[in-house]
């Protein structure tokens, strides 16, 4: 069953409408993006793989109560990490799976994350 609007809805969601429209309308342009990156090769996390393979860390609760529901999701990881590495990697890099159990306490997770 179709609702109908009314003449102060209709109003309403109108004046609503054509205000979004407008102020997106009147919005400055984007400035132009840089071509060239300016980051130091230091800071650059691509600088950091460069020595080796790409780390992952995984941190979830392995022993205690969440291992129940936690371990099948670092399997899942752990698969997918696998199917990646097969397919070549990320950028022609091997990914590394660092696995942590957190023990299901949070200040474990706190401490290893």
């Amino acid at each position: 069953m179709s609702k109908r609007f009314r003449r102060r809805e209709f109003l309403i969601f109108g004046s609503a409408a054509t205000g979004s429209i407008l102020l997106k309308a009147c919005a400055p342009a984007a400035p132009p993006i840089a071509s060239s990156p300016t980051a130091s090769p230091a800071a650059s996390p691509a600088s950091a793989a460069a020595s080796g393979g790409i780390k992952v860390g995984i941190l979830h609760s392995l022993s205690g109560t969440m291992s129940i529901s936690e371990k099948s999701v670092v399997e899942a990881e752990q698969m997918a990490i696998e199917e990646i590495n097969k397919a070549g990697g990320v950028l022609g890099k091997q990914i590394e799976a660092i696995v942590e159990d957190g023990n299901s306490d949070w200040p474990t997770f706190a401490e290893k994350a």
